[in-house]
């Protein structure tokens, strides 16, 4: 069925009543809420031609509107980009059945819409020979600032935290022990894990908490005019702006703070560390999403490319 048939009848919810939106973005992660906020407001327009989610009657949700989503979304976005509509999509059906806003059998129908298959290109890339050295150098400007952007990319790499842990980082989250440093993370789902920042990691944290001080509060400061730190933390918007600014600065090709999470990962199975040891190291919670982080692959075809000889011109 094509969307736009269903566009007329735009479903708007009754006033008073509990939006199965809101509770169901209620029950994620914060990281995770984003996310899926973002998916269902697209679905919103779809429907409605409006991004508010709270004006949505979802309970209305129907087999015929998630097919005919489906199909509308799988004309410009990627496999894996639909599904992510598509599990939100059965996640606030499953909220308004639970409010009693929708039947068991248009919640079965709803959850029987089947993902869409395909494969892309895995986004983000690895870094590469030499990279993390130009990254660091591009932090040695003598300033609180880069003592303290050296950590986050230090840590970032080196321990594959993702920029919204490196932003929920508190002091007390740092444990010091002969050298070495164990850190405590509060990662997606609510879900605590240790990470462990030795050699050079653990040199770079050790000389910003030096500049930084044992002062309670976040572990990585504001900036300030002058590279000074300030005493609020940083957001993971922040983090990200880090990273991007100091590739910049060193030279490189565009890079996100989920590249060194990539290289984290790709370089710990490159050095033969067992994929259920990264996947616990990187927080995930199967080895599947593990393996999707790595890089490694292309980098062998890539040298497997070299390998052939072509004659032209002879």
């Amino acid at each position: 069925m094509e969307l736009e048939n269903l566009q007329n009848g735009a479903i708007v919810r009754t006033e008073g009543e509990t939006t199965a939106a809101l509770v169901y973005l209620a029950g994620l992660a914060p990281t995770g809420r984003r996310t899926m906020a973002g998916a269902l407001r697209g679905v919103a327009m779809l429907l409605g031609g409006q991004d508010d989610l709270a004006a949505m009657d979802w309970g209305a949700l129907r087999f015929e509107h998630v097919v005919a989503i489906r199909a509308k979304l799988a004309e410009s976005l990627a496999p894996a980009t639909v599904n992510k509509y598509l599990a939100a999509l059965r996640g606030v059906a499953l909220a308004a059945w639970g409010l009693g806003q929708m039947s068991a059998d248009d919640l079965a129908k709803i959850k029987s819409v089947k993902g869409v298959r395909g494969h892309t290109l895995p986004a983000g890339r690895a870094l590469g020979g030499g990279e993390l050295r130009a990254l660091l150098g591009a932090c040695r400007d003598g300033t609180p600032a880069g003592t303290r952007d050296a950590a986050i990319l230090a840590l970032g790499y080196g321990c594959g935290l993702r920029r919204a842990e490196l932003a929920a980082l508190g002091i007390d989250s740092i444990l010091a022990d002969n050298g070495e440093f164990t850190i405590k993370i509060l990662g997606k789902g609510n879900k605590e894990r240790l990470a462990y920042a030795d050699n050079g990691a653990a040199a770079a944290l050790a000389q910003y908490l030096a500049t930084r001080g044992d002062a309670p509060g976040p572990l990585f400061l504001a900036g300030r005019k002058g590279g000074k730190l300030g005493g609020a933390g940083m957001t993971p918007q922040a983090i990200r702006d880090v990273v991007s600014r100091r590739a910049s600065q060193a030279g490189l090709a565009s890079l996100s703070p989920h590249d060194l999470r990539r290289s984290f990962v790709s370089d710990l199975l490159d050095s033969g560390v067992d994929i259920a040891t990264v996947a616990s190291m990187a927080g995930h919670a199967n080895v599947q999403t593990t393996a999707r982080y790595d890089r490694r692959g292309e980098t062998a075809k890539r040298r497997a490319a070299k390998s052939l000889f072509v004659p032209i011109g002879e």
